[in-house]
C-alpha cells in the first residue's frame, strides 16, 4: 500500500458537530460565557448520564484541577503520603505536592498497565492518606481489590479517571464506585472534550461542598448565584484560600453536547481498535489489554509493546511511522524517569520494572472517531512494512 502522497494522519483529532458550535455560539450571543447556566446543566446532565442520582458533578477547568480539588476536599496536606502509579502523566502525582504531602509511586500490574494492587499495598505506611489509581487508556483499574485495601488501611481513594469515561468496572461505570472522588478529563484529545476541562464527581457531600469553595477562591457562595439573583445579593465571605478552577459556560456548551453522542464515540472507538487487532495480527506485537467480559473500554488509548521477536526498537518503529506519514505517541514516560521525580526520591528504574519495560516498548497509534477502517488499515500497513513482516 503506498502511502507517498497520503496527508499526515494525526495521533487525535476531536469530533465537533453542528450541535456544539451552535450552543456556543449561543453562548457567546448570551452574555454569559463564564460559569453560569450552562455549566450547571452540564454538571446536572453529566450526573444524569452516570445514572446515580446520590452523585454531584462539580465542572472544573481541567482534570488537574479536579484531583487538586479531591486531594484537599479528602483532607490531604503536609505530612501524607500519596500513593499512585509511576506509568502516568505527571498530573495524577503532582497534586499531592501541591498541597505538601510526599508521593509514593509504585509498579504497575503487566498484564493491564493499570497500577498493581500488591505493589500499592506493600507500599503502605503509617503516613500514608490516599489512593490515586489511573485507569490506563480507558481500561479500568482493579478497583475491586483497590477499594478493599483501602478499606483495610483506612485510605481514602481518588480515582483519576481521565481516560476512563465511559469505563466500567465489574458492570459499574467509573464514577460510581466507592471511593471519595472520582476526576474526569475533557482535554482535546480525550474521549469527549470540552477544549480544556474536566469534572469532579463525588457522593461526599462534604468533599462536594468543600471542593464547589475551594473551586472558586474559597467564596462561600456560588458565583452564578450571586450575579443572577433578584434582590441585592452583593455580600460573600471568603471562608479559604481557594483557587481559580470554575469551567466557563463557553466549554460547557461544547460538553452538553459532546455529552449526548459519547456512546456512539465509544462504541466507534471500540469498532476501531477492533479493526486494528484484525489488522495487527500475527505482528510481533503485543496488542491492548481487553476488559473482563461484559465491562466497558473506553478506548482513549490503543497501545501496542514491540515484543522480543521485533526486530526493531521502539524508537525505529515510531520514526518508520512518522515517515509513512502516522503521527503517534508514548504512554508514558514513566515520572520515575523525570528528573523531579527521580531526584526528589531517588528513584531507579530497576524499581518499576514492570512500567520500565513498558516503557521500552509502548506505541500509542492513532485513535480518534473521524478515523476510517481505510486510515486503521494505512496505520497497520505502516506497522507491516517498519516490522518487515
Amino acid at each position: 500500500m503506498s502511502t507517498d502522497k497520503l496527508p499526515f494522519l494525526p495521533f487525535a483529532l476531536p469530533e465537533i458537530g453542528e450541535e456544539e458550535i451552535a450552543e456556543v455560539v449561543d453562548t457567546l450571543r448570551s452574555g454569559w460565557v463564564t460559569t453560569g447556566p450552562k455549566a450547571k446543566r452540564f454538571e446536572a446532565a453529566f450526573t444524569e448520564f452516570l445514572g446515580d442520582t446520590s452523585l454531584e458533578s462539580i465542572a472544573v477547568n481541567s482534570a488537574t484541577a479536579g484531583l487538586h480539588l479531591a486531594l484537599e476536599a479528602v483532607g490531604v496536606g503536609p505530612g501524607d503520603e500519596v500513593i499512585t502509579t509511576t506509568h502516568t502523566f505527571t498530573a495524577s502525582a503532582e497534586v499531592a505536592r501541591y498541597l505538601g504531602a510526599d508521593v509514593k509511586l509504585v509498579d504497575i500490574d503487566p498484564a493491564t498497565y493499570c497500577i498493581s494492587p500488591a505493589a500499592l499495598e506493600a507500599a503502605i505506611t503509617p503516613r500514608t492518606k490516599c489512593v490515586v489509581p489511573v485507569h490506563y487508556g480507558g481500561l479500568a483499574a482493579d478497583m475491586t481489590a483497590i477499594l478493599a485495601i483501602a478499606k483495610r488501611h483506612g485510605l481514602k481513594v481518588v480515582e483519576d479517571a481521565a481516560h476512563a469515561l465511559p469505563t466500567t468496572h465489574r458492570g459499574q461505570l467509573v464514577g460510581t464506585l466507592d471511593s471519595d472522588a472520582t476526576v474526569f478529563s475533557f482535554y482535546a484529545n480525550k474521549t469527549m472534550t470540552t477544549g480544556e476541562g474536566g469534572m469532579l464527581v463525588t457522593r461526599h457531600p462534604e468533599v462536594a461542598a468543600r471542593a464547589k469553595v475551594m473551586r472558586l477562591h474559597g467564596i462561600n457562595r456560588d458565583a452564578f448565584d450571586r450575579f443572577t439573583a433578584k434582590v441585592p445579593s452583593w455580600y460573600y465571605e471568603i471562608v479559604a484560600p481557594g483557587f481559580k478552577y470554575n469551567l466557563t459556560d463557553i466549554a460547557a456548551a461544547l460538553g452538553l453536547h459532546q455529552l449526548k453522542r459519547l456512546q456512539a464515540f465509544q462504541a466507534r472507538r471500540a469498532e476501531l481498535a477492533a479493526g486494528y487487532a484484525q489488522a495487527l495480527a500475527g505482528l510481533p506485537l503485543r496488542l491492548p489489554p481487553q476488559p473482563l467480559a461484559g465491562d466497558v473500554h473506553a478506548w482513549h488509548l490503543y497501545v501496542v509493546e514491540l515484543t522480543d521477536e521485533a526486530p526493531i526498537t521502539r524508537e525505529a518503529f515510531i520514526e518508520s511511522l512518522y515517515a509513512d506519514g502516522i503521527g503517534c505517541s508514548v504512554h508514558y514516560i514513566p515520572l520515575h524517569q523525570h528528573p523531579y521525580w527521580k531526584e526528589r526520591y531517588g528513584l531507579k528504574a530497576e524499581d518499576f520494572p514492570h512500567s520500565q519495560r513498558a516503557f521500552e516498548r509502548i506505541v500509542s497509534l492513532p485513535l480518534y472517531t473521524r478515523m476510517s477502517e481505510a486510515e486503521v488499515e494505512r496505520v497497520a500497513a505502516a506497522a507491516r512494512k517498519a516490522l518487515r513482516a
